[in-house]
């Protein structure tokens, strides 16, 4: 017995560690996208932690990071901008910003209902500690969690002259022109 609980216990931070774990989300920040229902009952998520190993996000994609203004609460936010985006915030102390190299604009689905980067700004990529994946509990609500951005928090850069978005594959790179 004592043997499988000294062999056990590795694996098991090992496997958490590498691999990912099942998480409580409480609060109303993610709805309604997580915790639909104010009655009380949280979702369970599994937080993917090999998917963050290369720190390499998309806009849309919810994640699990560490809290700017503390640092021993973790928080489940969706990314609305990377590096190099022009966002317009809502309420943040400027109206617009241009997102810093290793960085990332984070905000909750409930707007308004959210500490988010609207809060604290713009979010060091490293503070990203797993990737939101699938709702694993309550059994109802088993689903993949989509990389989803609303409409109207897509990065002003990505947007055309009528502010409607646009496909980033239709943009030419210059640098491809000249050669």
């Amino acid at each position: 017995m004592l043997r499988a609980i000294a062999v056990g216990i590795p694996i098991g931070l090992t496997f958490v560690d590498c691999f990912g774990y099942v998480a409580k989300v409480e609060g109303i920040s993610m709805q309604p996208a997580l915790n639909p229902e104010n009655n009380g009952k949280s979702d369970f998520v599994f937080l993917n932690r090999w998917s963050s190993r290369s720190f390499h996000y998309s806009r849309g994609d919810m994640v699990s990071l560490i809290s700017p203004k503390d640092p021993s609460q973790k928080i489940i936010k969706r990314i609305i901008a990377l590096e190099g985006d022009l966002i317009r915030t809502i309420g943040y102390k400027t109206r617009y910003i241009r997102i810093p190299e290793g960085h990332c604009w984070v905000e909750g689905d409930h707007t308004g209902h959210s500490l988010d980067s609207n809060f604290f700004g713009p979010v060091a990529i490293g503070l990203i500690t797993a990737k939101a994946s699938q709702i694993v509990w309550p059994p109802r609500r088993w689903q993949w969690l989509e990389s989803e951005l609303p409409d109207e928090r897509i990065p002003l850069n990505l947007r055309d002259v009528s502010g409607r978005s646009f496909d980033s594959s239709e943009v030419i790179d210059l640098v491809d022109i000249e050669d």
